[in-house]
């Protein structure tokens, strides 16, 4: 079991949910997130005030899949989130101990369904 994290462009949320969904993945937990990385940020005016900002809106991505369908989730991230610019994001890949679903008591695998 893993579990893959992925922080992308807000505005490529739906592609993303859409590439997951043709290959039949569908548990996913999404979250807002601020950070920073190769961008580095930018600088804007504010009431004639140059105000720098280093933190820029991301969406973090969270899918616990079996060890069979790693792949195809790493692949179907990138096929909705790649623009080939700086910023597209980044995925992460990290195992799983145990896992269990609380209305069921199934552990393993088995609740990751």
């Amino acid at each position: 079991m893993k579990l893959v994290v992925a922080y992308i462009q807000p505005d490529k949320l739906n592609a993303v949910k859409q590439e997951l969904f043709k290959d039949e993945i569908h548990k996913i937990s999404v979250t807002n997130a601020l950070g920073c990385g190769q961008q580095m940020g930018y600088t804007e005016t504010y009431r004639g005030v140059d105000v720098e900002v280093n933190l820029l809106k991301k969406v973090r991505i969270e899918i616990a899949v079996t060890e069979p369908f790693v792949q195809t989730t790493v692949d179907a991230i990138i096929r909705g989130a790649r623009t080939g610019e700086i910023g597209d994001g980044k995925i992460f890949i990290m195992p799983i101990e145990d896992s269990i679903r609380i209305r069921s008591g199934e552990k393993g695998e088995a609740a990751i369904g």
